[in-house]
């Protein structure tokens, strides 16, 4: 059964501060690494209502103005071209225009045209999550977007008005030479730091969640907000000999940041999160994707989902002058929770979330045949336990 939450305009603006008629903007959603464009439409084989592009409808985006940089999950693969970046693979100085991300890069950049041009030249909100925020800010590079058909430089302030990242990894890790980017990351962070085009008015706004704490023990200790997804992810991950929520994110905290005994969104510690400059928030409970890490567990909680987008949404608004100062008491995320919260949470029960072990399977699929090919290059180059350590997180959580 398919349920239609039916939002009126007035009902938005009271409900979780958001004017239809202000919040008009076309949007590019950036897929994380491993992710297909349809996880952000039919997440795991789910009703379309509950994805984002779906959750974005409801708040007044118009539908058709909702873009997402069109990806299938075996085009993964082609980060391993990266191998072929010689010498830069091999000495962590690839840059993210080369032949592991170029693509990537090239595709964001053309669904940004196509959003200015279809939506008759109004400025793109990049909505990046994960592996996608990073990316976004290498498209965005130094501010020189294009050249037109006259010679005249195209900056990227004149396509983009904000760059929104949800769960991205912003910096390489405390010994950068264990960065499975192989320097993508350091450049794009060393090149374009912080919000490096705000002063041409481009806005910033990056949203971390803050779940649970990584802990090498096999128990849920440290696990900061439970929910019924994180406990059945639990009960998979005894089975499979993981332990618990808490040590699969230590063991991918430790991959994306050198240290696994921090706080986070499950596979992104959220310091890592965090851009200087930026409007940054602070999600307590929010999970990074649509899955539990590294299984096929659907949960309501990540960044996208209707009960937890009212929480960061306004802010964006806010920043961008789309929401003429509504949701200003919503700074960090800490008390942002809609006043129709429980309607959300009602509604939501309502949808079905199939496991769709296909979709998964494709995912891990193209991910696995990644870490296939980096793992002969990486484990030369890194001690055996170490590349096991990234080779493990890589193919479980795709962090990056």
């Amino acid at each position: 059964m398919k349920f239609l939450v039916p939002i009126t305009t007035a009902f938005i603006a009271a409900g979780s501060l958001v004017n239809v008629s202000e919040a008009y903007a076309p949007v590019v959603i950036c897929p994380g690494f491993g992710n297909d464009s349809i996880d952000y439409d039919t997440p795991l084989g789910q009703p379309s209502e509950v994805g984002l592009k779906s959750v974005l409808a409801r708040r007044g985006f118009e539908p058709d103005n909702i873009y997402t940089v069109p990806l299938k999950r075996s085009d993964w693969v082609r980060v391993a071209g990266g191998l072929l970046d010689i010498p830069a693979f091999y000495t962590n100085n690839a840059k993210p225009t080369g032949r592991g991300y170029g693509w990537y890069i090239d595709r964001l950049k053309q669904s940004v045209d196509q959003a200015y041009e279809e939506s008759g030249g109004e400025k793109v909100i990049l909505m990046a999550h994960s592996a996608g925020g990073w990316l976004a800010r290498a498209a965005m590079s130094d501010g020189v977007w294009s050249t037109d058909a006259d010679g005249e430089t195209v900056r990227t302030s004149d396509k983009i008005q904000c760059l929104v990242t949800l769960g991205a990894i912003h910096k390489v890790p405390e010994d950068e030479s264990t960065c499975v980017t192989r320097g993508c990351l350091k450049y794009t962070d060393n090149e374009f730091p912080g919000a490096f085009l705000s002063e041409e008015g481009v806005k910033y706004v990056t949203v971390g969640g803050a779940a649970v704490v990584g802990d090498k023990r096999k128990d849920d200790e440290f696990l900061i907000e439970s929910s019924e997804s994180l406990k059945d992810a639990d009960d998979l991950y005894a089975k499979r000999g993981e332990g618990s929520a808490a040590r699969v994110a230590f063991t991918s905290y430790e991959a994306v940041a050198g240290k696994g005994d921090i706080i986070g969104d499950g596979v992104v510690p959220f310091e890592w999160t965090q851009l200087e400059g930026a409007r940054n928030v602070e999600l307590p409970g929010v999970v990074h994707s649509i899955n539990e890490a590294g299984t096929t567990i659907a949960t309501d909680r990540w960044y996208g989902s209707e009960n937890v987008i009212d929480r960061w949404l306004p802010i964006v608004l806010e920043e961008t002058g789309l929401s003429k100062g509504k949701g200003s008491s919503q700074q960090n995320g800490a008390s942002n929770l809609s006043p129709f919260a429980g309607l959300q949470e009602w509604a939501s029960n309502l949808m079905a979330k199939p496991e769709d072990e296909s979709v998964a399977s494709s995912r891990r699929g193209a991910i696995k045949d990644i870490v296939a090919v980096m793992a002969l290059t990486v484990g030369s180059m890194v001690p055996s336990t170490d590349s096991v350590r990234v080779a493990n997180a890589m193919y479980e959580n795709a962090p990056v």
